[in-house]
């Protein structure tokens, strides 16, 4: 699209401006190794990364200095998530563009998931064939191979004042009709579903051949161990390491099951999280307020935070990072 080209142009390729020489990388409270990290979930069309906060415009874009930053915390891979059919068109394209720029590292690759989020399944209730123009979306993105996964698709019973219960089930059948076609992974998301997701997953698990992650995880222990024997993955971020619970579901989430993401730029960990005194990086932020080219936004979620991730689960568990490191970047291969 015409978005995502803009975008592309905008793309640095080379050492950034002097003046941001020492900004670019944040301010960190002691040296990180650079490891290798697949962020597995980034909304990186969210108009935050254009400046844009509930439709007033604060600063200029600076995705560009986003994924420089990315790449300096060994973040090489990104799946960019859609929610809408308009959303996956747009994210397939923005890859694309990125990927032909090769910008910031040679290393750096997007991929995007094309599906819709079951607070969005109304689309699919219309008159117009979604579902076909997502098939076609899929054939599309799969050729290249820059489409990795279908979703993000599942159930949401916190926000039903978006989508009924009965449109979300149905949607997420239909998508699961397509993850069997194309044999591509699911993007699960499930929000306090009253054991239907569950339900639904176990019931059509033989469809979904490749397999899946629930991404941003919250459920309880009982949940992930359901969701593991069904051999998903996990997927773990800030939201998911909240309080004292989330920590120990988080710690026994088995270690070939466990996947990494941000899910920029929301759930970052906050200093109210029981996780934030396991976390060892720490970033210079500025209120959007009061931006400066080359920060960080305060309370804006970027995928180079992924380390502070990581940290959580290695001190939780007892776990060398590097090891962690490794074996989580293997699990999203």
């Amino acid at each position: 699209t015409k978005m995502a080209a803009g975008i592309a142009k905008g793309f640095s390729t080379g050492s950034c401006p002097s003046y941001l020489a020492q900004k670019i990388h944040p301010v960190l409270s002691h040296a990180v190794p650079r490891l290798k990290f697949c962020d597995i979930g980034v909304n990186i069309l969210d108009e935050m990364f254009a400046g844009t906060y509930h439709s007033k415009d604060y600063h200029p874009a600076d995705r560009d200095l986003l994924f420089e930053r990315a790449a300096a915390f060994g973040v090489d891979h990104i799946i960019c998530t859609a929610t809408t059919l308009e959303e996956s068109k747009q994210t397939l394209d923005f890859c694309r563009s990125f990927n032909s720029a090769k910008v910031t590292s040679d290393e750096m690759r997007l991929y995007s998931t094309v599906g819709i989020h079951p607070t969005r399944c109304n689309e699919i209730s219309t008159e117009v064939d979604i579902i076909s123009q997502l098939d076609s979306i899929l054939a599309d993105g799969v050729s290249d191979k820059t489409v990795v996964a279908i979703g993000e698709c599942g159930l949401d019973y916190d926000r039903l004042n978006f989508c009924s219960k009965e449109v979300q089930l149905v949607g997420f059948r239909k998508q699961i009709d397509l993850i069997s076609k194309f044999n591509l992974p699911a993007f699960f998301h499930n929000r306090n579903t009253d054991g239907d997701f569950l339900k639904i997953v176990t019931e059509e698990r033989h469809k979904i051949t490749a397999g899946g992650v629930v991404h941003s995880f919250t459920g309880s222990m009982e949940e992930m161990l359901q969701l593991t024997q069904l051999g998903f993955y996990i997927g773990i971020n800030g939201c998911s390491l909240k309080t004292d619970e989330n920590l120990l579901v988080a710690k026994a989430v088995p270690e070939e099951l466990l996947l990494l993401e941000t899910d920029a730029p929301w759930c970052g960990i906050k200093p109210t999280h029981a996780s934030f005194k396991h976390v060892a990086t720490k970033f210079s932020t500025v209120k959007k307020e009061k931006f400066q080219m080359g920060y960080m936004v305060k309370d804006r979620n970027e995928p180079c935070a992924i380390i502070q991730v990581l940290e959580v689960l290695a001190a939780i568990r007892s776990t060398d990072t590097n090891t962690l490191a490794e074996q989580v970047f293997t699990n999203s291969q």
